[in-house]
């Protein structure tokens, strides 16, 4: 959002303005890394724009769409649940974009889907949309990990409800080092990860058109404590959220477990299905967090990210523990050790079972779309993802780059470029040593008219205090028109 607010307004939509409200814009730009870090708990800020303070103010009819590949997925069974008003909801493979042409595929025709809504809810038209299920989820069937997929393999099912009645928890038992149907005997494990478990995890919100997904996990599965079932006999298909419940404690005040779901295949290639991560000190409120008593055994509920999933026969389920998950999670301050109470704890399945009325739904309409503006190719982009450890300074290290190349919209001559790098580092034994930088680079122009944006944030910590340094710089040609920079430091609030 900071490299997307630099860039300046189109001058054949404003005119001779164009530069002035540029100029003002970026000189009350908002860095908004400052402002999310100074609300680490659910406050005032965050509650006035979630709907699940209070589902009643919601009084028109919904239709939640979404993808299990989004980062935002969890919210459409959690409106289904909440909300009182006709609702409908549909959720398919797909990453942060609309249905139609998102990717991984198969794509349905959401923009028929939305006309049926907005004719049947705004113009009083019965177009029948009511009339099916309440929710269409697609089912992933297992896959080998790829940190892309042009398609993923499944189907549509559908529920009248949700909740589901005809869902069911199957309850499995984390004993030691495995996933059984009987408890076990009492075992403490140790969970300590290094710094740099995580790097396989992908983005935490993927777009569909980068390998963003999250690739073979058994880079990341060797720095935590796992739990296998046996080879399945049977084909097991789930839907919902994934609950594991477990009993631990920490030698730090401050802590986090991250809990992967994964699918491992015959050769032990490891496919993450869900995962959801636990601040420990939130673990009875995010809106007032308790610091952890050093060795005081605490039980946690963690629900994992909701997901509708096959695990075929012959698979093992795994389930992967570890006390960090670098980079979608800052480290804790200090390095920690947890102990897992393992035998009695538990991890819930939501199992659906497959019916002869999912053969016999009727198909989602097929994608369509307009066709695109046509535009010109000025310079080709280029993607790049690099994860290595560097033998030099100790650091494992995780760079991105989106080159998406620059082009010329010929509709209105508008050419545009967009430059995006990341680079994310830690040392395994020091998590002070973690640093996340960005770099985004914005053209925009028209004939002579060439604007470019540079924005750059870097972020540290020490054990206290949150450190920001920003800085932006705006051209027109050649010229540089605008430079400022920011320095922040905020203070930890047990994150």
């Amino acid at each position: 959002m900071f490299a997307y607010m630099s860039r300046p307004p189109d001058p054949a939509l404003v005119g001779e303005r164009s530069r002035g409200m540029w100029l003002e814009r970026l000189a009350h730009m908002p860095l908004f890394i400052d402002l999310w870090l100074r609300h680490q708990r659910r406050d005032a800020y965050w509650k006035h724009g979630s709907v699940s303070e209070d589902f009643s103010r919601i009084a028109c009819p919904v239709y939640a769409v979404g993808g299990w590949a989004d980062g935002y997925s969890n919210a459409i069974l959690r409106l289904l649940a909440g909300l009182d008003v006709p609702r409908k909801g549909l959720i398919g493979p797909w990453a942060h974009k609309y249905p139609h042409f998102a990717l991984p595929g198969p794509q349905v025709g959401f923009l028929q889907e939305a006309l049926r809504w907005w004719d049947k809810w705004l113009k009083g038209i019965e177009t029948g949309i009511m009339d099916g299920p309440m929710l269409r989820a697609y089912i992933l069937e297992s896959v080998r990990p790829a940190p892309w997929y042009a398609e993923r393999p499944g189907r549509f099912v559908a529920e009248p409800s949700w909740p589901s009645p005809r869902i069911g928890a199957r309850r499995l038992f984390l004993t030691e080092a495995r996933l059984d149907d009987a408890a076990g005997p009492d075992r403490e494990l140790l969970i300590a990860s290094p710094e740099s478990t995580g790097a396989r995890a992908g983005a935490w919100c993927p777009h569909g058109t980068s390998p963003d997904d999250p690739d073979d996990q058994r880079e990341d599965d060797a720095k935590s404590v796992v739990f296998d079932t046996a080879p399945l006999g049977e084909r097991i298909e789930i839907l919902g959220a994934p609950v594991v419940e477990i009993e631990v404690s920490a030698d730090r005040p401050n802590a986090k477990i991250a809990v992967r779901l994964c699918d491992v295949h015959p050769d032990g290639a490891s496919t993450r299905v869900t995962y959801g991560i636990l601040n420990l000190t939130h673990r009875d409120s995010h809106e007032n967090p308790q610091p952890l008593e050093p060795s005081r055994r605490y039980r946690v509920r963690l629900q994992l990210n909701d997901v509708g999933y096959a695990f075929p026969p012959g698979i093992r389920v795994r389930l992967a523990i570890s006390s960090a998950y670098w980079p979608i999670t800052w480290p804790s301050p200090e390095r920690v050790t947890i102990r897992l109470a393992a035998g009695r704890a538990t991890l819930s399945l939501p199992v659906r079972k497959p019916r002869p009325s999912d053969d016999a739904l009727p198909p989602l309409p097929p994608a369509v779309s307009s066709a695109p503006e046509r535009r010109t190719v000025l310079r080709e982009g280029r993607t790049e993802r690099v994860a290595g450890h560097d033998n030099v300074t100790g650091e494992s290290f995780y760079r991105a780059l989106d080159d998406m190349g620059e082009a010329r919209i010929e509709a209105h001559a508008l050419e545009i470029g967009s430059i995006k790098r990341g680079e994310y580092r830690i040392r395994d034994e020091e998590p002070l040593s973690a640093k996340a930088q960005t770099h985004w680079t914005q053209l925009v122009g028209r004939g002579a008219w060439r604007t470019r944006t540079e924005t750059r944030t870097t972020m540290t910590a020490t054990s206290d205090t949150f450190r920001i340094h920003a800085r932006l710089d705006a051209y027109e040609g050649e010229e540089r028109v605008w430079s400022q920079n920011w320095h922040r430091s905020v203070k930890r609030d047990l994150m």
